[in-house]
């Protein structure tokens, strides 16, 4: 009876594996992280007041010690 647990475990989660690389591949192909103006378009909008705070409130190496 353990055995046969065990390879409907197995199997079980093989088909869930094989489903999961068939979403990650379908995703790449259809091109569902190509994510390359994000940075870019959040580098245009940053105003120099915005981008001096983050800079500001950044914390140092040192204080974190």
């Amino acid at each position: 009876m353990n055995t046969t647990m065990v390879a409907i475990m197995l199997a079980t989660s093989i088909i869930i594996g094989l489903l999961g690389l068939i979403a990650f591949v379908w995703g790449l192909k259809n091109g569902q992280f190509d994510d390359e103006k994000k940075m870019m378009q959040g580098v245009l909008f940053d105003s120099p007041e915005d981008l001096q705070h983050a800079a500001n409130t950044k914390p140092n190496k040192k204080d974190t010690k």
